[in-house]
């Protein structure tokens, strides 16, 4: 197997306003917003863990504080239910060594691409990861895990892609494919929301991304794309035939949890599957489909 330059690092992009979730959003980041009873970021960096990212660089803005706090000791929170002989369990003590959580901000809401150049210094010159919590990425292994693996394998940049009905790709960015390998497709090419006639797979981008520190440079010198944003899409099609670049095909579940009612499937995917409660939410779902 050839040996790659470890993948260590994970940017996690959280100074989004939130807009669609007002007014539950005013106060609160969108990213803690629970699914059942763990956070919309919790998710994200559980996945992270697993797959064996060490550092995790949250790119915030104004009002995001309480994404760290959440992952903070809570001291008296803890020393009460300790106290109480509650299980601390129930917290998710998600132990961060310091050091290993660190929050840059970005300052003007210029885009996913500006949000990922802001970390550049973090970065430095070491591959990455990035992973957007908007997209609930649910699979055994998690989906980053998948994307180490065939990491391991063939190097360079990397996207998790996942496979829809064609009449839906017009709403996302789509690969242009070549070869492929199992779950691990070559990527000639990315179109963002093409029309549904001329959409060269029905492959679609994410929200995961391996990607090689080169990508800082092309982003810092990128004009503004769509939206008058700088496009992280952009940038990885600039470096396509520059270095390796392949999709994995994500084996699991996305969620959109980005729109109300992917949050809400989301939701009450998970809780039927829980068996602390899964039964009791069966019960309610029925009897409020059968009114």
């Amino acid at each position: 197997m050839t040996s790659h330059r470890p993948v260590r690092k994970a940017v996690f992009p959280v100074a989004g306003l939130g807009t669609r979730f007002l007014p539950a959003t005013k106060a609160i980041p969108k990213e803690l917003l629970p699914i059942v009873d763990r956070p919309l970021i919790q998710y994200a960096v559980d996945e992270a863990r697993e797959a064996g990212i060490e550092q995790m660089i949250f790119v915030t803005g104004r009002g995001k504080t309480a994404i760290v706090d959440h992952f903070d000791i809570a001291f008296e929170l803890e020393t009460t239910m300790e106290e109480r002989g509650k299980d601390l369990s129930a917290l998710d003590p998600t132990r961060f060594v310091p050091g290993d959580l660190i929050t840059v901000r970005q300052q003007v809401p210029l885009g996913l691409g500006h949000a990922i150049w802001c970390a550049r210094a973090v970065i430095g010159d070491e591959p990455f990861a990035i992973l957007l919590p908007d997209e609930l990425m649910i699979g055994e292994p998690g989906c980053l895990k998948q994307m180490v693996e065939a990491y391991d394998q063939v190097g360079g940049n990397l996207i998790s892609v996942l496979e829809v009905p064609r009449e839906q790709v017009s709403s996302y960015g789509v690969i242009d494919p070549g070869p492929a390998s199992g779950a691990l497709t070559e990527v000639r090419g990315l179109v963002e929301k093409p029309p549904v006639n001329e959409a060269p797979s029905n492959k679609i981008v994410s929200g995961r991304y391996i990607l090689q520190p080169e990508v800082m440079r092309v982003l810092e010198g990128q004009e503004k794309g769509a939206g008058g944003e700088i496009q992280l899409t952009d940038a990885m099609a600039r470096m396509i035939g520059q270095q390796p670049f392949h999709a994995v095909t994500f084996a699991g579940r996305r969620f959109d949890c980005g729109s109300k009612t992917g949050f809400v499937e989301a939701t009450l995917s998970l809780a039927l599957e829980r068996p602390d409660m899964g039964a009791e939410v069966r019960a309610i779902a029925e009897g409020l489909l059968a009114r």
